[in-house]
C-alpha cells in the first residue's frame, strides 16, 4: 500500500482514491474547475446555514456551525477573486450528481435522531472527499501558483469532516454513528468506481 492510500484512508476515513486521471483533467479544464469550486463553497455555507436553522434546539451544533458559515463563504469569496483576476465570470451552477447520490443514500424514514445523523454524514464525506481533491491539486498541478492556492483550501478544510462526525457522536450513541458511517463509506467508494471521471467538477 503506498503512502497516499494510506493518507487518504487513515487521515480522510476515504476508502477509494481518487481517479490519478482526474487531476490531468481537471487541469485542462481550470475555468470550470474554479466555477464548480465556487458553488461547492456556496453551497456549503448554505447547507451549514440551513443545518442552523432545522436544528436551533442543538447548542454545541449552532456554535460550531456558525464559524464554518463563515469560512465557507470567505473561501466562496476567494475562488470569486481568482475568477475575476483571470477575467472569467463565475458561470452557472452545475448539477452536481456525486451530492445528488449521496442525498439519495440519507434514510428517507426512521425518526428525527436518524435524519440528523445522515444529514451529518453526508457533510463529512463531502468535505472529506473536497479536501482530497483539494490535495490532488494541490500536488498534481503544473502551476506552482495554483498548488499554492489549493494547498491553503486543503489545509483550512482537513479538519471539517471530523467536526460533522464529532458532532453526531455528541447527539447519537457513538456505536451507532460509527456503523452508519462505515456504511456511508461502503457506498462512497461504490459511487466513486461507478461515476463518471470529469475534470470540469470538484466531486
Amino acid at each position: 500500500m503506498d503512502e497516499e492510500t494510506i493518507d487518504v484512508k487513515n487521515i480522510l476515513g476515504l476508502k477509494l482514491p481518487s481517479d490519478p486521471r482526474w487531476v490531468n483533467l481537471a487541469a485542462l479544464q481550470l475555468e470550470e474547475i474554479l466555477t464548480d469550486h465556487a458553488y461547492c463553497e456556496q453551497k456549503a455555507a448554505t447547507t451549514c446555514i440551513s443545518l442552523i436553522q432545522k436544528y436551533s434546539d442543538k447548542e454545541l451544533l449552532v456554535k460550531e456551525l456558525s464559524p464554518i458559515v463563515t469560512e465557507e463563504w470567505g473561501h466562496f469569496r476567494q475562488v470569486l477573486a481568482e475568477l475575476h483576476k483571470r477575467q472569467l465570470s463565475l458561470g452557472k451552477q452545475r448539477k452536481d450528481i456525486y451530492v445528488n447520490k449521496l442525498i439519495e443514500f440519507q434514510k428517507k424514514g426512521g425518526g428525527p435522531d436518524e435524519r440528523l445523523l445522515d444529514h451529518l454524514l453526508t457533510m463529512a464525506l463531502i468535505e472529506a472527499r473536497s479536501c482530497e481533491r483539494f490535495k490532488r491539486l494541490s500536488e498534481g498541478l503544473d502551476d506552482a501558483y495554483m498548488r499554492n492556492f489549493y494547498r491553503r483550501f486543503m489545509e483550512s478544510e482537513a479538519g471539517h469532516y471530523t467536526l460533522f462526525i464529532t458532532l453526531a457522536e455528541h447527539y447519537l450513541p457513538k456505536e451507532k454513528v460509527r456503523k452508519r458511517w462505515a456504511e456511508w463509506l461502503a457506498f462512497e467508494k461504490d459511487l466513486m468506481n461507478d461515476i463518471e471521471v470529469r475534470g470540469d467538477r470538484i466531486h
